[in-house]
């Protein structure tokens, strides 16, 4: 039995409950899966350095010669071989002498410093040994971790593949963006863009499907043909009008979980199962459908596709009084100024260009009545 006016955090619950990690995994060159998700540990085949190198330009020395060197007793070498920043260090030597600390005599080296035995030299294995775990498995893979991987010589890796995320567009009044202009009543289909960015950007290969008028036997077909997906995100017909029949499919084709979140603004929002696969219904008001990207999506993103990147956040206090309906979650969008956080707007789940002028959101929980000014605030950045 489904849940009508869930609380957001219940609902977000039940959502990940029924999200499981992918299990497929692909072959990647190195060089290409800066992002990706290591579905394997990776042990190092090789030593880095692999040989003793000059870590600075100077001159391969023995460092017992230069015993009792100091800048006004000078110590005199015959021994000795020039080296350069990352050549290796002949194996007769064991310390590299700065150009600083030296001066050449003819064919004789003045030394001026003391060296002990290694001075200035990386030694074989310094970085990473060989056999050392470089990465574990579920580890994003960043810039210098491709860069250390091609080091090492390892030009493959095996990752996660990526969530495979379908975005279902309804209703009536849509037009696809630039196709024509608008007739009274439209409204060009900006959501499903702003989800298949915010999922691609999360991880995910997205899907924008045609938009699908408010047929219910269209949505059906639109939702089996894309039953493989990791993930399908309707949007539009949430709510409780005579066309609005996404919950009422998802209680035929599947289960449905939620129907109404205690969800300032997005509480129109349902969430169900088909074929085993999440299905996450957003509201066709394009701030309600940002804060269910944010509050539903891209955490069950994260554990369909093993990441765990952590949500940019900031400290901020309030510029002046947030108030807030007492057991509903608000998200109320806010701009940031010389440290203090300043609400942009209250309600208005369709204004859109409110969040084109905030830095990111505060989250109101349900046991608040509001924030007062000058409260400390993590306000969360928008990606």
């Amino acid at each position: 039995m489904f849940k009508r006016f869930c609380g957001a955090t219940a609902a977000k619950e039940m959502l990940l409950d029924h999200c499981l990690p992918l299990k497929r995994i692909e072959s990647l060159p190195s060089v290409l899966a800066e992002g990706r998700i290591l579905s394997q540990d990776i042990v190092s085949p090789v030593s880095l350095p692999g040989f003793d190198r000059a870590a600075m330009d100077g001159f391969a020395v023995r460092s017992a010669d230069t015993l009792g060197a100091r800048p006004h007793a000078p110590v005199f070498l015959g021994n000795f071989q020039p080296v350069r920043t990352g050549m290796p260090v002949p194996g007769d030597y064991d310390a590299v002498l700065m150009q600083e600390d030296a001066n050449m005599r003819g064919s004789i080296l003045e030394t001026t410093a003391q060296l002990h035995a290694y001075k200035n030299i990386s030694r074989i294995g310094e970085d990473i040994s060989q056999g050392e775990a470089v990465f574990c498995e579920g580890h994003a893979l960043r810039p210098p971790d491709v860069a250390l991987l091609s080091a090492l010589r390892i030009d493959q890796v095996q990752v996660y593949e990526k969530p495979k995320v379908v975005i279902i567009p309804t209703g009536g009044e849509l037009v696809a963006i630039g196709s024509r202009p608008l007739c009274a009543g439209e409204a060009y289909e900006i959501n499903g863009l702003m989800a298949r960015l915010y999922a691609e950007k999360w991880g995910a290969l997205a899907e924008q499907m045609v938009i699908v008028p408010d047929d219910e036997g269209l949505i059906r077909e639109a939702i089996s043909a894309n039953s493989n997906a990791d993930m399908i995100i309707i949007i539009g017909g949430t709510s409780v009008g005579e066309k609005d029949y996404a919950p009422k499919i998802l209680m035929e084709m599947g289960e449905l979980l939620v129907h109404g979140v205690r969800l300032q603004p997005g509480k129109p929002t349902a969430v169900g199962i088909v074929a085993g696969r999440p299905v996450v219904c957003l509201p066709g008001y394009p701030v309600a459908a940002l804060c269910d990207l944010y509050l539903f999506v891209r955490p069950a993103l994260q554990k369909i596709g093993h990441r765990s990147d952590a949500e940019p956040k900031v400290s901020a206090k309030l510029a002046r009084k947030i108030p807030s309906r007492p057991g509903y979650l608000s998200l109320v969008r806010v701009a940031l100024k010389d440290g203090e956080a300043e609400p942009i707007m209250i309600s208005g789940a369709g204004i859109l260009s409110s969040v084109a002028r905030a830095d990111g959101f505060v989250v109101v929980s349900e046991e608040k009545e509001g924030l007062e000014a000058g409260e400390t605030v993590e306000v969360m950045l928008f990606e």
